[in-house]
This record gives structure tokens, sequence and C-alpha cells, in this order.
């Protein structure tokens, strides 16, 4: 059994070769977060515990990438934002993955909203592959808006050997998200 240590991002890449025209740079932002010196935490990237693969790599190479990335995760973090795709792109296969194969609690993390109150109000938004886990009661997930209080409380508490999300449509209280300032 691979150590399950890292957190796994996924995203929408939007068919884009340009990462500021995807949800790439979403990530790109997490990512500063976790280097900043300044800010109390950081995670380990299960992105960064595999060999890099090229754009161009063959689709059965990239999946066998993403396998053992998933292998060695503890949870994954999902950005969705306004463009992402209901399917067509490799984060519909990377969501069944998770959750059928490794059982990874979600962390679906929301860009573009200041809080998260009743994430089926956000189903419009969702990958085909996450409305049918989520529906079927399949995916264990924490709905969270893009904001670094919430995704590192998150990535920190709800893993596969830590506390437990108990259910597919979770999101965080009003008071929590009060103390965080997400609202006044």
């Amino acid at each position: 059994m691979a150590n399950r240590t890292g957190t796994y991002f996924a995203f929408d890449g939007l068919g884009q070769t340009d990462p500021t025209k995807s949800d790439f740079r979403y990530y790109a932002t997490v990512q500063g977060w976790n280097a900043a010196e300044h800010i109390e935490f950081s995670f380990v990237n299960s992105h960064d515990k595999a060999s890099a693969v090229r754009d161009t790599s063959k689709l059965s190479t990239l999946q066998a990438s993403i396998r053992q990335r998933l292998a060695g995760s503890k949870n994954m973090v999902v950005i969705i934002s306004q463009d992402t795709r209901k399917s067509g792109s490799l984060l519909s296969w990377e969501i069944e993955m998770a959750v059928d194969h490794y059982e990874l609690p979600l962390i679906v993390a929301y860009t573009g909203y200041s809080s998260i109150l009743n994430p089926a109000a956000l189903s419009s938004l969702w990958p085909t592959s996450l409305e049918t886990c989520i529906n079927g009661g399949a995916a264990q997930a924490i709905h969270i808006p893009f904001k670094k209080d919430a995704m590192f409380d998150a990535i920190r508490r709800f893993t596969v050997n830590g506390e437990k999300i108990g259910g597919p449509l979770v999101y965080y209280t009003r008071e929590a998200q009060i103390y965080w300032g997400y609202i006044s």
C-alpha cells in the first residue's frame, strides 16, 4: 500500500496549453499559499510524488501517472469554476477514480464564491461524474469556497485515515465561515 500522505488537486485544463487560460491558475494559487513562509500551513502535493508527464503523452501514460498519484493521496481537492466542463476532460475520470477506486474524501472548492452554505444549489457547476457520485451517495464531500483558511482546514481534517466528512453535501457552518471572515 502506498504512503497516503498527499493531497491530489483536480481541475479542468479546459483544453488549453496556456495555464493562465485554464483552471490551472487556481492550482497555482494553492501552490503559492503552500510555498509562502508567512502562512502557517503546508501540505504534501501528490503531483510532486510521481514523475511529471508531458501534456503530449499518451492517455494511457497520463492515466498511469494519475493512478500512482491518487494511490499516494489522502484526499482530493476538486477545483470548480464557472468554466468547468460537464464532461470531456480528464477531470471526470479523476473524480471517478478518486471516489470509486481510492475512496478519497473530496474537498470541492468553488472559485468566485465568498461562502458556501447550500452546495446543492451549485449542482449546475458540477462535472457529470461529480454529480453522479454525489447524487448516488458514493462521494464523501465537503463543499467550500476557494479560500485559503477553509481549504487548509479541510485538507488537514478530512483524510482517508482522519476525520470522516459524513456525506456528499457537507459544508462548513455559518459560524465557521463568519470566523474566517467569509460572511459578515
